[in-house]
């Protein structure tokens, strides 16, 4: 079961602002192109309750919504697509065979920070795009522990390392790096 994430942070590690909103200042076509186009290939999306890719096609995608709020599983009565999934009442492969995604499913992270950091000794691949010319003071960081650690040492420590960069806009400074096991 193949686990990727997909982030889009400022310069200091930021993916919202104080508000816990991602602001356009973090929006580039390059990276909005490359988000959609691999949450199109994805079997199951995983995000926290906050966390949505507002895509065209969000609603059709198959999801896991990480939540307290329930005992383990419970269907999202909001999101037809959706299962709301407690890790306290149900591991992730439990909850993967419950609503049907087989164990060589694709599986796409998309946040929130805990949600990052629930996975991080898991992913096959963290795929960090990184605006570094935008600066988002009290902003939310893409995992606890930053800004004092960098999210960058933060996938290092996790046993991850940066396999390859591409540069996505070169004018507005924002690449691209994935992070691999």
């Amino acid at each position: 079961m193949p686990i990727e994430a997909y982030v889009i942070v400022s310069a200091n590690g930021m993916l919202a602002d104080s508000t816990g909103v991602m602001p356009d200042s973090l929006k580039f076509p390059a990276d909005q192109t490359f988000f959609e186009n691999v949450l199109d290939e994805a079997d199951l999306i995983v995000h926290g309750r906050h966390s949505h890719e507002e895509q065209k096609r969000s609603n059709e995608r198959t999801r896991l919504v990480l939540t307290t709020s329930i005992p383990a599983l419970a269907p999202d009565t909001a999101h037809p697509h959706s299962t709301l999934w407690n890790p306290a009442g149900a591991t992730f492969e439990e909850a993967c065979e419950a609503i049907g995604i087989s164990p060589s499913a694709k599986i796409a992270i998309i946040g929130g920070p805990h949600v990052y950091a629930f996975f991080l000794d898991r992913y096959d691949a963290f795929w960090l795009s990184q605006a570094h010319d935008v600066h988002l003071a009290d902003g939310l960081g893409v995992m606890p522990g930053v800004p004092q650690k960098t999210p960058q040492d933060i996938l290092a420590a996790a046993g991850l390392h940066a396999a390859e960069t591409r540069v996505l806009d070169a004018a507005r400074r924002v690449d691209l790096t994935a992070w691999r096991r």
